[in-house]
């Protein structure tokens, strides 16, 4: 279905805005217009290498009439304060992850959005890719049964082995809680639906880190959060999953995400990748099960894609602001599990956000 392009202005031209430019340009749900950076050069590289019309400040591109969805690809702490900037110019919002770095941030983000009848988004949008629609597809199918648990693992050493700029990864805001697991709830929420309930515990292991990555090598950080955390998640719908992200471990053997059911196991693919492979385990048979939607190539903007014609459409968005408010509340809740000792029910819930169709051409969304 032909979507009437959504003009699309992005502020923050770091690292990851590459391939949400790339991506803008195939999307046919969005026309990217403006691109703005607190570093003018930024915008302007951008600006240049995928031939955007216009690099300016963030004040300008808020100010323009034209644009309706602010793409927010900044530092996770400058996020409330971007996204509630957009709101108030009138502009739709779709952060990059965390929505917030706290859940008062988040609430403040949603209240606002609602009260301007705008809409919100937020990454990963990863689950719309075709590795985990393929798995929600088994699951709503029925192969394993019903779901009665999961676990997923992420694990690595640092960002700062790799990373040009690794110092808010290990600020307030960043940490594998809030850096990684959006990706791995998120998957979790969109196979098993929402969470009622969380425990864990959470340590930062080492006080400094030394950068060994250019341009910053030997440059040593303060640690200010917790890089190693283990969560507990109990569902609404019932099912209890273990959830571990680290910064802490140099190398591990473990699955990325494996839901297991009354009937069989299925291993979901790395939840910060778009494709595949998906395997499933049916008593003693395990097989590799063919991908069954598109978009197995790194398609981030899908969300923001999804969002666009949701606001042309009027129907709900995939990635949408209440199941961020959700996520958020979910790592928040493991930490505080950790601090207080004990189990945190959660207040926010949110919907399972509906399948996408198959068979989609590329570059579309809706059938």
């Amino acid at each position: 279905m032909a979507v009437d392009p959504v003009k699309l202005g992005i502020v923050g031209c770091g690292n990851i805005s590459s391939i949400y430019c790339e991506n803008a340009q195939r999307l046919e749900a969005l026309d990217l217009v403006a691109c703005a950076d607190l570093i003018a050069e930024r915008a302007e590289a951008r600006a240049k290498e995928f031939n955007i019309p216009k690099a300016c400040t963030t004040e300008e591109l808020l100010a323009d009439p034209e644009i309706e969805i602010v793409l927010d690809l900044t530092v996770p702490k400058a996020h409330a304060q971007v996204a509630l900037a957009a709101i108030e110019a009138g502009k739709n919002v779709y952060n990059e992850k965390p929505l917030a770095v706290t859940r008062k941030d988040g609430a403040k983000i949603i209240e606002a959005a609602k009260k301007k009848g705008m809409l919100v988004g937020c990454a990963p949008d990863t689950f719309m890719g075709a590795g985990i629609q393929t798995c929600r597809k088994l699951i709503d199918d029925g192969w394993i049964g019903e779901p009665i648990g999961a676990t997923a693992f992420f694990t690595c050493r640092g960002h700062e082995i790799w990373h040009p700029d690794p110092e808010f990864y290990y600020e307030v805001g960043g940490g594998p809680v809030l850096d990684m697991g959006p990706y791995y709830v998120t998957a979790l929420i969109a196979l098993m639906g929402p969470v009622r309930r969380v425990t864990g515990s959470t340590a930062a292991s080492f006080p400094q880190r030394t950068i060994t990555s250019r341009p910053k090598y030997g440059k040593v950080i303060d640690v200010e959060v917790p890089t190693h955390a283990v969560g507990i998640l109990d569902f609404a719908a019932g099912g209890i999953a273990t959830v571990m992200v680290t910064f802490d471990v140099w190398s591990a053997d473990l699955p990325r995400i494996e839901v297991y059911g009354t009937l069989g196991t299925l291993s979901v693919p790395d939840p910060n990748t778009f494709g595949g492979p998906v395997r499933v385990w049916l008593k003693d048979e395990r097989k590799e099960v063919p991908l069954t939607h598109g978009y197995e190539e790194n398609s981030r903007g899908l969300g923001v894609a999804d969002m666009a014609c949701a606001l042309r459409s009027g129907r709900p968005s995939r990635a949408n602001g209440d199941m961020a408010y959700h996520v958020l509340d979910v790592m928040e809740a493991v930490e505080d599990a950790s601090r207080e000792g004990k189990h945190i029910e959660l207040k926010s819930t949110c919907k399972r956000p509906a399948p996408l169709p198959m068979g989609l051409l590329p570059g579309t969304l809706d059938e």
